[in-house]
């Protein structure tokens, strides 16, 4: 059984401090893909290389305290993908791939952060930019190789997916443009949302995320834009998944799916 889990940690330092290690090495996921490290690498060096015994392959992003994405993994990889190939983007540090090929199946694990487009129309456009440049090696991967996608999409697809999609519909991270995006995506079989693959029909318990304003966390006003996404064989091999939110580590909590998968 291969145990996945997705985290957007707002801050690597802030959620090691506030007691990831710890769960980390109690929930024991073989995988654990990390987003918004906010951290450079001489940040990580040493302490924070490893987290409860799994080593940790990151991409920073180039200006400080912003984004970056990592995987944390036992699993020896046999090769590295830093980026997509887009230098605007790649700046940013928003996705790492590990790739664990054999002769008998070549398999990739990505940790993957998309922009959020809340704070200005500018941004709004680059996460635009992101998801075009994106949407074709997502395809061209597929169709390459077996994959697991986990990370911060910043975009909830359908009603289910957040509390108050009616006050949303004109926000960032559920606009019609972003839901087609993901519809156009997922249509064509090619990739699988797994959760709901697992849930098709749950509402409110797989948010993943929730706003620092109000009593968004209390009333449990949040959205599911912390997701796996997976080549068909993969998702097949889906067969739990569980959002943590016994302790808060950042402003949005891990998502763990298990897989009859071997790596």
């Amino acid at each position: 059984m291969l145990r996945v889990t997705t985290l957007n940690l707002n801050g690597l330092r802030s959620a090691v401090s506030k007691g990831l290690e710890d769960w980390v090495a109690a929930a024991a996921p073989d995988v654990l893909c990390v987003q918004e490290l906010k951290a450079q690498a001489s940040d990580v060096a040493g302490r924070l290389q490893t987290l409860a015994g799994r080593p940790g392959y990151f991409h920073f992003a180039a200006r400080k305290g912003y984004a970056g994405v990592g995987i944390y993994t036992a699993l020896q990889p046999s090769d590295v993908v830093q980026g997509i190939g887009v230098p605007e983007l790649d700046e940013e540090g928003r996705w790492i791939e590990l790739r664990f090929d054999t002769p008998a199946r070549r398999f990739s694990i990505v940790s993957v952060y998309f922009p959020s487009g809340s704070s200005s129309d500018e941004r709004q456009q680059a996460k635009f930019r992101f998801l075009d440049c994106i949407e074709p090696l997502l395809k061209r991967l597929a169709q390459q190789r077996e994959v697991l996608l986990c990370g911060d999409v910043n975009i909830a697809h359908t009603e289910k997916d957040l509390k108050n999609w009616r006050s949303n519909q004109k926000n960032s991270g559920f606009l019609p443009e972003e839901r087609a995006w993901v519809s156009r995506l997922l249509a064509d079989g090619r990739w699988v949302d797994v959760y709901r693959r697992l849930h098709p029909d749950a509402e409110g318990e797989g948010y993943t995320w929730w706003s620092n304003r109000g009593q968004a966390w209390a009333k449990n006003v949040g959205w599911r834009i912390d997701v796996h996404w997976a080549t068909p064989a993969v998702a097949a091999a889906a067969r739990a998944a569980e959002v943590y939110k016994a302790q808060r580590f950042s402003d949005h909590a891990p998502l763990t799916i298990s897989y009859d998968w071997a790596v």
